[in-house]
């Protein structure tokens, strides 16, 4: 009767596996019990003593995979049950709270009846489209997954509903095969024990949709602000898609857009599913959604967000939700609340030049150590995004990227004092316009020094650097010093060198960080220290530098920025950029469309970066000048900055001298030079010859200069 009663809750396929299951064991300890028999045999045991070891042997496997595998096994009615979570908490460096990450134990149960019939569809078609054939285990789905993984490389899930109910709901999340065997037995007991609808009512009610939402009640009111009933089929798509990743779909998240694109796979597959037809998944993809204004008690939310998605890659999305973790962050509370005042008060009084949103990043580039992270100037403005994350969004640099052309420069030949003509010329490349550069007041200036070519950010002279060098030495040197994005360098032009190759804020940190640490690269930290809810340290930062300039040559691009009197012929001497009595470096960036303004500076152990502009790419208007926009924001977070610590100095590395040049050639300096300064070079890059002579010729294209 026990049987017959088995075989119609599983169906003849199943059962009948299962019976396969049963045998191989059997045949499996048997083989195994005369294997041993026979070795015991051998060593002249005989008798009945063999057979007594070997009934023992046998008693001895079966005991391990009950001890094992059946003995903590839970009974699939615990699934009515709930175990208390633990919160975890993100602090700041000083121990400030930042946000709680936790299970709401406070979940509203939805009987299945009210849950719309699309919900269910919804869910069933993108996480287990084969919910009402199987019984527990989809081996379909685990052979798929598995061919993916070993000819593809790609992963993917391959757990029914049932099974995920299982592992949220009775196991732990440790990824061993004990438990995964544990999991594939609780999931068929789990089919016997309860029907379909019950089984999908437990996982609607327990599944996590991100954060506190546990349950699709809960997912429904968070994000839409309504009850499951009243949600609509865009909304109910969106909401399935969450449970495969909430930190990474989630809408409020640091990639609101994945959100969309996660929607528009759940309606695809509703569609191989029959639930809806074409027509209806084009119209409803096509419907604007409406979420609600979420306003948490959470500090720095860019930052949280993004230190939250680096905790789910550590660990897990459930463990860091119910594990009780305690994150303390590099974040400098004082510091955020410091910048993203700056941030928003800034855009306030830019609104009628079109710009509508701003982000800043603050780090100490000794360490890497975030200390401050603005993403956009309102993190719960949803009509313009607010909780995008501008600081590691693709943005263009402007000028700002120039360093790096710079940087190549001075390792093949240049030096400061070279002479660079900025005179009209144009490039003529197969398959392209011509490319005639300009700079950003429209005039030339003549021969122009490397250092005030930089200074003041001269476009002509930067092109004609990049043209003689190389494109390919740019992009490699851009890798070496941080920029993750620049991934193939023939999609670029000779307009690189003016920004026109997108990168994150997060990597100019690093870049310019690489600048203010003499040569080496430290990537960046958000992270200090994790440890559960006893206190056991679980991870914790291990910092690592790696030279990859020169420390002469970074001192000199350093030298460069801080100096006023080489920027002055572009920003004059009394700029926003100019703090007084203090060594600062600074450079701007604007592109060239006016749709990224960008302010980039350091000290030895404070770095401010700040973007203005707009998340949709238009353009602002007269926001171009580079002491506009985003500078007085970096100012004003700099300058603060700089009060509350004692004054640094950048260090002279042992490569560097000094030598007095003449600033109209480049050479050294004579007796009857007229404008002599001192210049720095790395040794053996100091001129050789002087100017004696030079100032009897009229001609200005007679002097030394490097480029044409």
């Amino acid at each position: 009767m026990a049987a017959k009663i088995i075989l119609e809750r599983l169906g003849r396929p199943v059962f009948y596996l299962l019976l396969y299951f049963l045998t191989f064991l059997f045949y499996l300890f048997t083989a195994i019990g005369k294997s041993i028999i026979g070795l015991l045999r051998f060593i002249t045991l005989k008798g009945r003593k063999t057979y007594l070891i070997s009934f023992f042997l046998l008693g001895f496997l079966l005991f391990t995979f009950y001890f094992f595998i059946l003995k903590d096994l839970p009974v699939p009615d615990r699934l009515i049950t709930r175990e208390i979570a633990q919160t975890t908490k993100i602090y700041d460096r000083h121990g400030n709270l930042l946000y709680k990450i936790y299970h709401n134990q406070n979940r509203t149960l939805m009987p299945l009846e009210e849950i719309p019939l699309f919900v269910q569809q919804a869910t069933i078609a993108v996480e287990d489209g084969s919910f009402y054939q199987h019984r527990g285990i989809s081996f379909i789905g685990v052979a798929r997954a598995l061919y993916q993984f070993l000819f593809h490389g790609q992963v993917q899930g391959g757990s029914t509903i049932t099974q995920q109910l299982v592992k949220n709901a009775l196991l732990t999340p440790e990824q061993t095969l004990n438990r995964k065997i544990k999991e594939m037995i609780l999931a068929v007991l789990v089919e016997l024990r309860f029907s379909k609808e019950e089984i999908l009512k437990m996982y609607l009610n327990e599944v996590s949709y991100g954060g506190a939402a546990y349950g699709i009640e809960e997912a429904s009111q968070l994000y839409f602000g309504k009850s499951v009933c009243g949600l609509t089929l865009s909304e109910a798509a969106l909401l399935a898609g969450l449970p495969a990743s909430p930190t990474t779909y989630s809408p409020f998240g640091a990639h609101p857009e994945l959100s969309k694109k996660r929607q528009e796979t759940v309606l695809q597959q509703m569609v191989k599913k029959n639930f809806i037809t074409k027509e209806t998944a084009q119209k409803t993809k096509a419907e604007e959604l409406h979420f609600t204004n979420r306003r948490e008690n959470i500090l720095a939310p860019h930052f949280v967000m993004y230190v939250k998605e680096q905790l789910v890659d550590m660990f897990s999305q459930r463990y860091i939700e119910e594990g009780g973790l305690q994150v303390t962050t590099t974040l400098d509370l004082s510091t955020q609340e410091l910048a993203e005042e700056a941030v928003r008060d800034e855009i306030a009084r830019l609104r009628n030049l079109r710009v509508r949103n701003g982000a800043a990043l603050v780090t100490n580039p000794q360490t890497g150590e975030i200390l401050a992270m603005v993403g956009s100037s309102d993190y719960f403005d949803q009509d313009n995004e607010g909780n995008f994350n501008v600081t590691t969004a693709l943005r263009q640099p402007g000028s700002a990227i120039k360093v790096i052309n710079y940087a190549v420069a001075l390792q093949n030949g240049f030096t400061l004092s070279s002479i660079i003509p900025d005179t009209p010329i144009v490039y003529q490349i197969s398959g392209q316009p011509p490319y005639s550069p300009k700079n950003y007041d429209n005039r030339f200036h003549g021969n122009v020094t490397l250092r005030t070519a930089l200074a003041s950010s001269y476009n002509v002279p930067a092109v004609k650097v990049l043209a003689a060098l190389g494109m390919n030495r740019m992009v490699e040197m851009g890798r070496l010093m941080g920029i993750t994005t620049w991934e193939d360098s023939s999609r670029y032009g000779l307009s690189l060198t003016l920004g026109g190759g997108e990168v994150r804020m997060t990597d100019m940190a690093v870049a310019y960080g690489t600048l203010a640490n003499l040569g080496k690269k430290v990537g960046l930290q958000s992270i200090l220290q994790v440890a559960d809810h006893k206190g056991k340290i679980l991870w914790s930062r291990t910092e690592s530098q790696k030279q990859v300039i020169p420390s002469g040559i970074a001192f000199l691009l350093t030298d460069v920025l801080s100096d006023n009197q080489a920027r002055a012929p572009a920003f004059g001497l009394n700029s926003v950029l100019d703090i007084p009595e203090q060594k600062v470096a600074v450079k701007t960036g604007t592109s060239n469309n006016l749709r990224d303004n960008w302010t980039i500076g350091y000290t030895p152990s404070r770095l401010v970066a700040v973007w203005v502009g707009n998340n949709d790419n238009s353009p602002m208007s007269q926001v171009a000048s580079g002491i506009t926009g985003a500078s007085p924001i970096w100012r004003r977070i700099m300058e603060e900055l700089l009060e509350k610590q004692p004054k640094e100095n950048f260090l002279l590395p042992t490569d560097i001298v000094e030598a007095v040049v003449c600033s109209a050639t480049g050479t050294l300096s004579c007796s009857q030079c007229p404008n002599p300064r001192r210049e720095y070079f790395l040794k053996g890059t100091v001129p050789t010859k002087n100017c004696e002579g030079m100032f009897k010729k009229k001609e200005k294209e007679e002097y030394p200069k490097i480029l044409p």
